[in-house]
């Protein structure tokens, strides 16, 4: 009997550390404070953009006095904070620096545009999607490819997308004999490597590609969805880097939840009139 009670008593012990070791490991949400702070490179229309004053709804950005951001990723977050009771802060970071300040809680989310990959899937948890992308190339009205149908079309010119993108690193390859370019550090850089005849075409997605030619009128869409001249992906892939998310700390689960109830309460009408107002307000130029 000696023996049963302190074998217990061992197991209730070992129990009680285990208890206290996964509150203390426990990821915090982020939002204790009330404050939801998100991070976005405010240079990426029309998810994205920074403004010099806070018409049309822009909300100030913290580290850059002086400053607002506005576009379709700061409504999604002002409506996710607005539906939690939380105060919204908007941070400006480089695109590199993204998953990075989400993983050690620099911010407590990143809502920028970003592709919901298993590769960032692998480094931070996705709520959403907050919105459905498609895949498509972008050149110049006038240029030799205005008329392409597919990317076969596209042959041998010379082309660029956005860095650590599935449009750079899986789209241009896919294109015959393409002259790819150095990738572009930005959306902005993009657009005006394409508009000042550095390249041919690019590749983005479609709201990047929208916002572009409404800030750029001579330049014209190449939809090749739904089309056997299309990039060529598995289902799973193309919905990857299609489906656009928020991304959180891997194992905040309090924080996740509480952004996917919002999102859940959105339909894709939603999602693309708020696009579509963003496009409508963004800025002709950054």
């Amino acid at each position: 009997m000696k023996k049963f009670l302190c074998m217990l008593l061992a197991a209730v012990m070992l129990l009680s550390l285990a208890a206290c070791g996964s509150k203390e490991d426990a990821v915090p949400s982020g939002v204790e404070d009330g404050v939801l702070t998100i991070a976005m490179e405010c240079a990426y229309a029309p998810y994205n953009w920074t403004q010099s004053d806070d018409s049309n709804g822009a909300v100030p950005i913290s580290n850059v006095p002086g400053s607002y951001a506005n576009g379709y990723d700061v409504m999604i977050g002002k409506a996710i904070a607005e539906a939690n009771g939380w105060e919204l802060e908007v941070i400006q970071s480089d695109w590199d620096s993204l998953v990075p300040g989400v993983q050690t809680g620099t911010f407590d989310a990143v809502i920028a545009g970003q592709s919901m990959t298993a590769e960032r899937s692998e480094q931070v948890d996705f709520a959403g999607p907050y919105f459905y992308a498609t895949i498509v190339c972008v050149t110049k009205a006038d240029s030799a490819y205005a008329n392409a149908t597919s990317i076969a079309d596209l042959a041998g010119g010379s082309c660029t997308a956005q860095i650590a993108t599935i449009w750079y690193d899986q789209c241009l390859p896919q294109i015959e004999g393409a002259n790819i370019q150095t990738a572009s550090e930005t959306a902005p850089a993009m657009l005006m490597a394409l508009e000042t005849g550095m390249v041919d075409f690019i590749c983005t997605d479609m709201p990047t590609a929208q916002g572009a030619v409404a800030a750029y009128p001579d330049l014209k869409i190449l939809d090749f969805s739904g089309t056997d001249g299309d990039f060529q992906f598995s289902e799973e892939v193309r919905a990857e880097n299609v489906n656009i998310g928020v991304s959180v700390r891997k194992g905040n689960t309090v924080l996740k939840e509480a952004i996917d109830k919002v999102l859940a309460t959105m339909t894709v009408e939603d999602f693309n009139e708020k696009m579509a107002y963003a496009i409508s307000i963004q800025p002709l130029s950054e």
